[in-house]
């Protein structure tokens, strides 16, 4: 017989990045940090802003995973948490019931988190515009849920098809969210300068009156099309 679990495991102590490393990717796109990571790190789309006026946020991540239907997890988290941190809560995708609303992110805004991600549902959406904390979901539903547990807090998660721990940098705006590892954060940041400097060049190209990109170009060359009628 499998042993009853406790209502909740937490670890409270993670390697962080600093403040500095943090600060260095606040207000990046997303898809500046994407590109500086060989192309991958973002959540699965269907994770997306509750407002599209409240969807920038950038900070440490603090995991947990809830049991179905459970809200014990997310609020052990907030309490762990602190200013500046993000909660990323996984549900395993289960959608039958919210595992946040208005309230709880008050809460932890009152703690100085920053930003809520979730591969749930949460509810309270107006309430939720209101306190102004930037929360990705899955969806929304008015379904509530208990308080019970099972759940853990601090250890590793899969959330869109990402691995997430305790001290990775997470960051959100109108594209979607990306979790930058803490073992990446400084090769990610020395790299964007290089994808900044990139994209400029393209965009200055394309306003100028780019019509085809060079490797097209080079492709429609090779003589490996073959056109039908």
């Amino acid at each position: 017989m499998i042993e009853e679990p406790p209502v909740l495991t937490l670890r409270r102590n993670f390697n962080r990045p600093t403040a500095a490393q943090v600060a260095a990717l606040k207000g990046v796109q997303t898809g500046f940090v994407v590109d500086a990571m060989g192309g991958r790190g973002a959540l699965d789309g269907i994770i997306k802003p509750v407002s599209d006026d409240q969807s920038e946020f950038c900070g440490v991540a603090v995991t947990c995973h809830a049991g179905p239907a459970d809200i014990m997890a997310p609020f052990a988290a907030i309490e762990v948490g602190g200013p500046g941190d993000i909660i990323v809560v996984a549900t395993d995708g289960y959608v039958a019931t919210a595992v946040a609303g208005d309230n709880m992110l008050g809460i932890a805004q009152n703690r100085g988190i920053e930003g809520f991600v979730t591969d749930g549902y949460v509810r309270d959406v107006i309430g939720i515009r209101r306190v102004g904390l930037p929360c990705f979901c899955a969806g929304v539903t008015p379904n509530s849920p208990a308080c019970h547990g099972p759940g853990t807090v601090g250890q590793n998660i899969v959330l869109g098809g990402v691995s997430v721990n305790s001290g990775d940098i997470i960051l959100g705006d109108l594209d979607g969210a990306v979790v930058v590892p803490l073992a990446m954060v400084d090769a990610v940041i020395a790299r964007l300068e290089s994808v900044r400097a990139a994209e400029a060049d393209l965009d200055g190209k394309v306003r100028g009156g780019l019509k085809i990109m060079p490797f097209m170009e080079e492709i429609f060359k090779s003589g490996k099309i073959k056109e039908i009628d």
